[in-house]
């Protein structure tokens, strides 16, 4: 038997607005029926700071630091807490809620998607596994804005520590999944970009994010480039998934709606803004 063919789009680097715009504008296509269902793969231009939806601006960022050390800054239309991208892979999923086996619950729809991710760091010499949490743990109240920082109900970790993070929203029987996979990380710069009750808080969660989470080139042997990532989690997510990925580029309906959505929500402040 065949398997069902997905669409599988490299847009590169693009600024933040633009990557929330091309995000949004394929769920709208596949939700109109326009587009397969459609795996992304995409980088940053310059490292930016994404927040989620429901993040308060003021209470959590320092907009000041973000403006001098030159970082781009954008909401996202998912939930979760601030991700510095920069030198990583980032993945959007869209895929309609009524696909065949794709379950009903985010947690249980995150869990699937992370077997594409389990296989694509596998696929670069990578043991990874797929942990559940208990209840408890995963309502534990984070004191850090930073996503890496939080639990979910299922994580993705490398000797025990968090390798990649996710966010998921639905809107109007579309479900979007976007997120990072950390190649390296600074540690110094994303700590400098948000707030603190204290300094003394601060470099206590700092300490606590480091031993929580790890970027792929801390664990292996040589360097991985971005476009080895983008082949290994390929055929992660080919294989994980068990569907065929079939490389195609933006229709230039999504290009359009994509450069619409840039230009009068995600690159305004009245959306980054909002909280």
């Amino acid at each position: 038997m065949s398997k069902p063919v997905w669409r599988l789009v490299n847009t590169g680097s693009l600024d933040g607005a633009m990557n929330m715009a091309v995000d949004e504008a394929i769920l709208n296509a596949h939700t109109e029926g326009n587009v397969p269902p459609t795996i992304r793969f995409y980088a940053w231009n310059i490292p930016t700071l994404s927040i989620g939806y429901f993040q308060r601006v003021e209470r959590e960022v320092d907009l000041h630091r973000v403006r001098e050390k030159g970082v781009g800054f954008v909401r996202r239309a998912t939930g979760g807490r601030a991700v510095l991208h920069d030198k990583e892979l980032t993945y959007s999923i869209i895929v309609s809620e009524t696909y065949p086996g794709i379950p009903q619950t985010v947690t249980e729809s995150y869990r699937l998607f992370s077997q594409g991710l389990l296989e694509g760091f596998r696929a670069l010499g990578l043991e990874a596994d797929l942990v559940s949490l208990d209840k408890e743990s995963s309502k534990e109240k984070a004191e850090s804005a930073a996503c890496f920082d939080s639990p979910s109900w299922y994580e993705l970790v490398v000797e025990g520590r968090k390798v990649a993070g996710s966010a998921q929203t639905r809107q109007r029987g579309t479900i979007l999944q976007h997120g990072s996979i950390l190649l390296d990380m600074d540690v110094e710069l994303l700590f400098s970009l948000l707030k603190f009750r204290s300094e003394r808080a601060k470099q206590r969660l700092k300490q606590a994010f480091s031993g929580k989470a790890v970027a792929i080139n801390e664990l292996t042997a040589s360097p991985v480039t971005w476009e080895k990532a983008v082949e290994a989690f390929t055929t992660g997510f080919s294989k994980g998934m068990d569907i065929e990925l079939q490389p195609e580029p933006l229709t230039p309906e999504e290009h359009a709606m994509a450069a619409e959505l840039a230009a009068t929500k995600y690159g305004t402040e009245e959306w980054n803004m909002k909280r």
